[in-house]
């Protein structure tokens, strides 16, 4: 009995140790984790599921972004613990979308190219996005616009035109991503953009870009000069 006093109190101290850290910045990125799991998982050392999560997905986005079914495979790390992590990726999301009603979706690119991140990565299909904006490039709406296999997912132009001119948006930006890594844009997604900035200028409104996340690189068509 003394002898598992004793290791609660070492546990609390040592989670006490890790909250001062946090408070003065000096924490690693998996004692970040360790700390933020402790909460999940109370009664239990969650130093080795930290380390773990990191030795299995290789960083914060890929842990966050993971599928419930591949976080419970972490030894130690049950269905709740799972379900709290993917709740802090829905937070984090909504932050970012929160904040893009607000503020132009692209003022600060670095953290937009975080938004795709986390939203898209560890995705074992293709997801289309559709950014609906306002005159300001404010957001009105993100909307998933369609789930397609690992390589492949389609883009239906008469829809977007129509919920465009519904909510009265002035630019549309499409993002999807790549499971696969390390493919950029294939020649089908150059030209399926060029038909649906086509069909937006025939109602003035503006392809504004297309996005893709693949292996955690976010690549723009208009920076690579394939959207003009």
């Amino acid at each position: 009995m003394k002898d598992k006093s004793l290791e609660l109190s070492l546990r609390a101290g040592h989670r006490d140790r890790l909250r001062q850290k946090f408070l003065d910045g000096e924490l690693a990125n998996y004692e970040i984790m360790e700390l933020i799991l402790g909460y999940a998982i109370p009664r239990k050392d969650v130093r080795p599921i930290a380390r773990m999560l990191y030795k299995k997905f290789g960083g914060t986005f890929p842990i966050l972004c993971a599928s419930i079914d591949d976080l419970e495979r972490i030894p130690g790390l049950g269905h709740n613990t799972a379900i709290f992590i993917k709740a802090m990726q829905k937070i984090i999301i909504d932050g970012y979308r929160s904040e893009a009603e607000e503020k132009p979706v692209l003022h600060n690119r670095e953290q937009f190219d975080n938004y795709i991140r986390i939203m898209l990565g560890g995705r074992t299909t293709e997801e289309m996005h559709v950014l609906y904006m306002d005159e300001n490039l404010h957001l009105l709406k993100d909307e998933l616009h369609s789930t397609g296999t690992i390589d492949c997912t389609v883009l239906y132009n008469n829809e977007i035109v129509k919920n465009a001119l519904n909510m009265g948006a002035k630019f549309v930006a499409l993002i999807h991503n790549h499971p696969i890594p390390g493919l950029g844009f294939s020649q089908e997604d150059i030209e399926i953009t060029e038909q649906l900035k086509n069909a937006l200028l025939n109602v003035r409104i503006q392809l504004y870009d297309h996005f893709v996340v693949s292996g955690g690189i976010v690549y723009s068509m208009k920076e690579q000069y394939w959207l003009k």
